[in-house]
């Protein structure tokens, strides 16, 4: 027997322990069981990877027990370990694991010390389940666990006004894209008569007509639901805002987690989406989109845990980009790698803000990298792998994508230019972030810069491993064109994903030219903020000054969050207040709840004035009415 099981009970242990001990048993006891937790998790994970390969990628399923059965329906809480949940999983619980210990340095003078890592646990838990489950509502448990686990993190400081709205905001976003998912899960059940992945994938091509409007609506539901777990178009809101919660949270969310939640439920369903072109293409367009407007965002922000949060929104476009265009091994490719430097960049600003004493604004840094050498140099190898520059990891998984943007007969050259731009910002944006951060000339408070030091080793050993990870990890993905060494990947993937039917394929030279065209803006890029950000910031404030309305666009980031405001927020409040509330609440509601209550007080009341006391009006009614009875009776 596999024991697929123990992959997520370790992490459940490790919550319940900390959640019902942790603060009766001291900060030392939770120290050991929640990285403890994580790492068995993480160990148990490699056992089933290997015995997953050696079967020959065949899937392990292990059925623990009937969940619910009626007639010929039945559900099973039943895990698989597959190619694809497989990957996942090592990069869950070995990205976590890393995190985790992170977290006990970074964390280390919390109040709430057992209860952080209680919750972090419990998020591990629940994205296990997703990866895990053999059928849509075993997923969904993990779906909806994930969703509420983010909100207790995102909002764990909930004494800030700022993290309290963040998490209620996060949660209500996904609740959209929950609807979707519950739609769809109900309208596979009455095609397929079943919720199990496997039978849905396998039949999808006989049940289903290609193109027809039953695939098309089902998968336009699922991909609603992956838009609010994958912040794109236009449930995206949420996630910049998550950085309200402690920056290992946001490297668990942002890197080995939730946001690859909407990207893992599209993959593995890859033989429904294909026979929907039009959901491809919309996942696509938006991918696109979300990839260039996250971008266009990140230019500007000055906040270094902002920018990093739109960084992730434009990479997960991108990989909705690879996905819709039917390239789904090169965008699972780009979740790993975007796994190892999104993760090792925000576990990095964390050890930046940890010695600036919490302050996360780029303007009041500069000039760090000497007094903290190991934290700027794990996030250089970060900024190059996201920059694409060759051979980091990042280089391999982006150009992929750009290739498959122009050559899958589902892109096209719109598709591959949004991508290309996106490229280049991206360079620019993230080499803005190193040279603010620690270039230039400091402008640290006197107070802070007395007291800067390199975070303990707690802390920058994750950084150190995340580091390698994202300078070598993009060699399991060598493209066919560079033939160093073998795509790894799409080995590793083979005949698992849906195809897209090919064209006619494009030439070695086209794809070498692009990979250099991408290559030489992302440098060009680079120089670029070199020049503007390297030492003074007076080249930069000049072009600010030429440029203030489209400077003013971004920063304010392109005014979305406002235009909910007025379109839903202001209005949903009002039609609450009026009509809700003072018209079908008070005006109807309470009084048909209040009527009862209102005609036994008036007729008491009207009772009421027969009782006055004179013995002779008692007499006289009971005269009349005994009168009355004898008068029914007897006639």
């Amino acid at each position: 027997m596999s024991q697929i099981w123990l992959v997520p009970a370790f992490p459940l242990l490790g919550f319940l322990l900390n959640g019902f001990f942790g603060k009766f048993f001291g900060k030392r006891f939770v120290t050991i069981i929640a990285p403890a937790a994580v790492g068995f998790a993480f160990l148990q994970s490699l056992v089933l990877f290997f015995e997953m390969r050696a079967a020959d990628g065949h899937r392990l399923v292990e059925t623990l027990y009937t969940w619910m059965a009626t007639g010929s329906f039945q559900v099973d809480v039943a895990f698989q370990v597959d190619q694809l949940s497989g990957l996942y999983l090592l990069i869950i619980t070995g990205v976590g694991f890393l995190i985790h210990v992170y977290s006990i340095g970074y964390m280390g003078a919390e109040a709430g010390y057992y209860r952080y890592f209680a919750f972090l646990n419990l998020f591990i838990f629940f994205m296990l389940v997703l990866v895990l489950g053999d059928s849509f509502l075993l997923m969904f448990v993990g779906w909806e666990g994930v969703g509420l686990c983010s909100y207790l993190l995102i909002g764990y400081y909930f004494e800030k006004h700022s993290a309290a709205e963040a998490c209620k905001k996060a949660f209500l976003f996904n609740r959209v894209g929950d609807f979707g998912v519950l739609s769809a899960v109900m309208l596979i059940f009455v095609t397929f008569g079943t919720l199990n992945f496997n039978i849905v994938n396998a039949e999808a091509a006989t049940q289903l007509e290609s193109g027809g409007i039953l695939v098309t609506v089902i998968t336009l539901f699922l991909f609603l639901g992956a838009t609010g777990k994958s912040a794109q178009i236009p449930l995206y809101v949420w996630l910049p805002d998550a950085m309200e919660g402690p920056t290992p949270v946001s490297a668990l969310i942002h890197a080995a987690t939730m946001v690859t939640a909407g990207l893992y439920m599209v993959a593995r369903l890859s033989h429904l989406f294909v026979l929907a072109p039009f959901t491809m293409n919309m996942i696509a367009v938006i991918g696109a989109a979300t990839a260039l407007l996250a971008a266009s965002i990140a230019l500007t922000q000055t906040d270094i845990k902002r920018v990093l949060a739109y960084s992730t929104v434009s990479q997960l476009g991108y990989m909705f980009l690879a996905l819709g265009v039917g390239a789904f091994t090169a965008g699972i490719f780009h979740v790993m790698t975007h796994a190892f430097f999104k993760a090792l960049l925000f576990l990095g600003s964390g050890s930046v803000i940890h010695a600036m004493h919490h302050e996360q604004d780029m303007l009041r840094m500069g000039a760090l990298r000497k007094k903290l050498p190991v934290t700027y140099l794990t996030m250089l190898m970060g900024t190059l792998a996201i920059a694409g520059i060759p051979f980091f990891s990042g280089f391999f998984s982006k150009d992929e994508i750009l290739w498959k943007a122009f050559s899958s007969p589902l892109g096209g050259g719109g598709f591959w230019l949004i991508a290309f731009v996106t490229a280049g910002m991206t360079s620019f944006y993230m080499f803005r972030l190193i040279y603010l951060t620690f270039h230039g000339e400091s402008r640290v408070d006197s107070h802070t810069a007395e007291h800067l030091h390199e975070s303990p080793a707690v802390m920058t050993v994750p950084l150190v491993i995340l580091a390698v990870l994202s300078v070598f990890g993009g060699f399991f993905g060598v493209p066919h064109v560079l033939n160093f060494l073998p795509n790894g990947m799409e080995l590793y993937f083979k005949g698992f994903f849906a195809q897209v039917p090919e064209t006619t394929p494009g030439s070695a030279a086209a794809e070498i030219g692009l990979m250099v065209a991408s290559v030489l803006l992302a440098v060009i890029a680079w120089s670029l903020a070199h020049r503007y950000y390297s030492t003074s910031l007076d080249a930069v404030t000049a072009l600010r000054n030429r440029l203030q309305t489209t400077y003013r666009l971004s920063l304010n980031k392109w005014y979305v969050d406002e235009l909910y405001n007025a379109v839903i927020v202001q209005p949903g409040k009002l039609f609450s207040t009026f009509v809700l509330w003072k018209l079908i609440d008070q005006n109807i509601i309470d009084r048909l709840v209040l009527l009862p209550g209102n005609v036994a007080r008036g007729v008491g009341s009207g009772l009421r004035l027969a009782q006055n006391g004179v013995l002779q009006s008692y007499a006289l009614i009971f005269s009349l009415g005994a009168m009355l009875i004898l008068g029914f009776v007897l006639l």
